[in-house]
């Protein structure tokens, strides 16, 4: 009976006594994995459960329970919609999305925070211009008249318009701009169906490594900077800072993580995206198209201001954006520290991710970027690296006399550096070597002045 007493007493007093639930906060990202210079904002913290690791549990947040949340968009209009509507709190977009988001955060009387780059270059490599593999337009000099899709709105409808302001042409009169997003632009470059189609990350170099388009237009020709980066509600990092950086800790390590072992997580991206591997290393692997920086250069900014400028123009409507105050790096900043990263040598920081390593033919060091070369064998954990053209061409020979099989080889261009697929390329061979560009009208003008031959792929291939 005294126990029976008891165990009612205790009963009576759990009932009694307040019970303290633990918090639930919400980490609601929004991600574009096919955008691949986005992963380190997304796909690779997802798939690497990186946030959990940064997630404070101390001081306010001793108790809390995390309900975090990832939603996947093919571009950044939709991501911004559900930001706004306090469906999300994190975004991962580029530049002109980016301040589109921010301006419709303004219309809703609310704010969003551009917290810190993702990826970008400041010439503008990423996006570009393809035509269909069949067709004879080797330049962009050649698309007056012409019809030209592009995703509406998006970084490279800027990149675009630009283009075509340096060729003296008026847009509404000199061409015919048609919106068309990338999924559909594929089909229709391989029926035919349009002259010339430009876009964003990825597609630029996945259309041409699928055998769809050629590249005939890089974006850094426009010479204007671009980026993609992270965003959050800024009324969600007034309240939560701490996840915040926790987040864009979670950022840096993945940018570690890919840098160390880039053909390692960009067959997980693949994975992930289904965007080809050899694409992905194209962007992130060492001395990549485009370069991971997690700091707000000076030309990052402009970039959000060149496209707020520019978004005025393509809406016909008043766009008032502080770039100021919508570019805020104190929590970027805050994270570097954490993390034990230097923030202003990053900021001076403007080399590509380099590559040390010894040419696999020769076993000499390679020491020009400018000539590098790479193939990526089937079967085989690392890329192959090479300190010139001729010696990657020599390789790839006795490769396929082997009877080896070559996933993609890489060559960097001759006068801008940047990272190009061999079998888009354009050569010049002379007494010296073999030089890569990626215009014909580039090549022919070099081959002048240096005594050399313009040779497609395949020709440079039997030239060795």
């Amino acid at each position: 009976m005294n126990m029976q007493k008891t165990l009612a007493g205790m009963l009576v007093s759990l009932l009694l006594t307040p019970v303290a639930f633990a918090e639930t906060i919400r980490v609601a990202i929004g991600t574009q994995d096919t955008t691949i210079n986005c992963a380190t904002g997304g796909a690779l913290i997802r798939e690497l459960k990186l946030l959990e690791k940064y997630l404070p549990h101390d001081g306010k947040y001793k108790n809390v329970r995390y309900d975090i949340q990832w939603k996947n968009f093919t571009s950044g209009a939709p991501l911004t919609n559900e930001m706004v509507a306090g469906k999300l709190d994190f975004g991962a977009m580029a530049d002109f999305p980016g301040s589109f988001n921010g301006a419709a955060f303004q219309k809703a009387g609310k704010q969003s925070l551009f917290i810190s780059v993702l990826s970008g270059s400041i010439q503008g490599s990423g996006n570009g211009i393809v035509v269909p593999t069949q067709s004879r337009i080797t330049s962009i000099s050649e698309l007056k008249g012409k019809t030209i899709s592009v995703p509406f709105a998006s970084t490279s409808h800027g990149m675009l318009l630009r283009a075509i302001k340096q060729q003296g042409w008026d847009p509404e009169k000199d061409v015919n701009i048609i919106t068309q997003a990338p999924e559909i632009a594929g089909s229709a470059l391989k029926a035919n169906k349009i002259e010339a189609h430009a876009d964003f990350v990825p597609f630029a170099e996945l259309f041409p490594f699928r055998g769809i388009a050629r590249k005939i237009y890089d974006g850094s020709q426009a010479n204007a900077p671009t980026m993609h980066g992270s965003l959050v509600d800024a009324a969600y990092a007034r309240k939560y800072p701490e996840i915040v950086k926790a987040f864009l800790k979670a950022s840096l390590e993945a940018d570690r993580l890919i840098a160390a072992e880039p053909e390692k997580y960009s067959e997980l991206i693949a994975k992930v995206t289904g965007i080809n591997a050899e694409v992905i290393y194209l962007f992130h692997g060492p001395l990549g198209l485009q370069t991971r920086d997690f700091s707000w250069k000076p030309e990052y900014r402009q970039a959000v201001k060149t496209s707020i400028e520019t978004l005025k123009y393509i809406k016909h409507e008043q766009i008032d954006l502080d770039v100021e105050h919508f570019v805020d790096d104190q929590y970027i900043r805050a994270a570097f520290k954490e993390s034990g990263r230097d923030y202003e040598a990053q900021l001076k920081n403007y080399a590509q991710l380099p590559l040390v390593a010894k040419d696999t033919l020769t076993g000499k060091p390679v020491t020009d970027a400018k000539q590098v070369a790479q193939i990526w064998v089937a079967g085989e954990a690392h890329v192959r690296h090479y300190a010139s053209p001729v010696s990657a061409l020599t390789d790839l020979k006795a490769l396929e006399k082997a009877g080896k099989t070559v996933r993609v080889t890489y060559v960097q261009d001759s006068q801008s550096g940047i990272k190009l697929l061999a079998h888009d390329a354009w050569f010049v061979q002379n007494k010296t070597g073999i030089y890569s560009f990626l215009l014909k009208r580039s090549a022919e003008e070099w081959a002048q002045t240096h005594d050399g031959k313009v040779l497609d792929f395949a020709a440079a291939r039997s030239a060795i």
